[in-house]
């Protein structure tokens, strides 16, 4: 199995609907380390919220999205009908090709508190490589994000990352302006306003009521570009059986624009069962050197 080809594994794993994530990891070697639990920033408070917001280095690596006009859409709330809980637990693994459970992932509604004095929601991912990849690409990652409880817009995005022994940190600040400063140990990543991370794109895809929004866009930021994520219902009663069980799930087809040119050698379908909490139960990935299935294991 190609570096690339297995890049390409963990990120789709580890991000769920960032096209472009893999090309931002990078091997580098080579004990496992446990799960991270990191401390909360110093702006998140669990606890009511508070109004008026408060925000070293611009992350010049951000690329523009096309047509101001385009950007209307991603300013939609996330549907209040569904009420997300804190302490949802998602478990999940990765398969690719022909090969099983390269990858097992944990996606975790970790808290909802007050961020710079906004309503918030902290979300996580926590993902590690399985054997017989493992043996040959060591990796424990961990993803945090603070993301606004309305929209769910990133606020910060947090990936401390354990490739081959080798570990690396960023904490990245949104600012739609460029003009806030980022606190100490943080960059300032300059975004659209209604820009989404990874986990807050994919808890915004859940929110949205597809029965009268057959279509949706968004710019998303994986941690090193800009994105412009489109996301359009193909189905509503598609039977889906993955190690959790048997569902019946909207299907949702992704789209990803980089620079306003669609990547046309990487597609993504995400299945969301028609329960009350729209649980992702498989997101399918087609890329350029491999096909990769993220298949729900258990949720609690």
């Amino acid at each position: 199995m190609s570096r690339r080809t297995t890049l390409g594994i963990v990120a789709i794993a580890a991000l769920g609907c960032a096209a472009g994530a893999f090309y931002w990891l990078h091997a580098r070697g080579s004990h496992p380390v446990p799960e991270v639990v990191s401390a909360e920033p110093p702006g998140f408070h669990e606890a009511p919220p508070v109004p008026a917001p408060a925000d070293k280095h611009v992350n010049a690596a951000v690329a523009k999205l096309p047509a101001a006009s385009d950007t209307k859409k991603t300013a939609l709330s996330a549907d209040p009908v569904l009420s997300m809980r804190t302490g949802e637990v998602l478990e999940f693994t990765a398969n690719v090709s022909k090969v099983s459970n390269v990858a097992n992932l944990k996606l975790q509604i970790a808290g909802r508190g007050s961020f710079l004095g906004k309503s918030a929601w902290h979300l996580q991912a926590i993902v590690h490589t399985e054997n017989p990849l493992r043996m040959v690409f060591e990796l424990d990652d961990q993803f945090d994000s603070y993301s606004d409880a309305g929209t769910l817009a990133s606020m910060q995005y947090e990936m401390r990352l354990s490739e081959r022994g080798q570990k690396v940190e960023s904490i990245q600040r949104m600012t739609a302006s460029g003009s806030e400063p980022a606190p100490a140990g943080a960059t300032a990543a300059r975004v659209l306003p209604g820009t989404r991370d990874p986990l807050g794109m994919m808890l915004y895809l859940r929110n949205v009521d597809w029965t009268k929004t057959p279509e949706v866009r968004s710019p998303v930021y994986d941690g090193h570009k800009l994105y412009d994520a489109r996301a359009r219902l193909t189905g509503t009663s598609a039977n889906v059986t993955v190690p959790a069980g048997s569902y019946t799930a909207s299907k949702i087809n992704i789209r990803v624009f980089d620079n306003g040119v669609e990547m046309k050698d990487a597609s993504f379908t995400l299945y969301l069962s028609n329960n009350e909490a729209r649980t992702p139960v498989l997101l399918e990935a087609i890329l350029p050197f491999a096909t990769a299935r993220v298949e729900l294991v258990k949720a609690k």
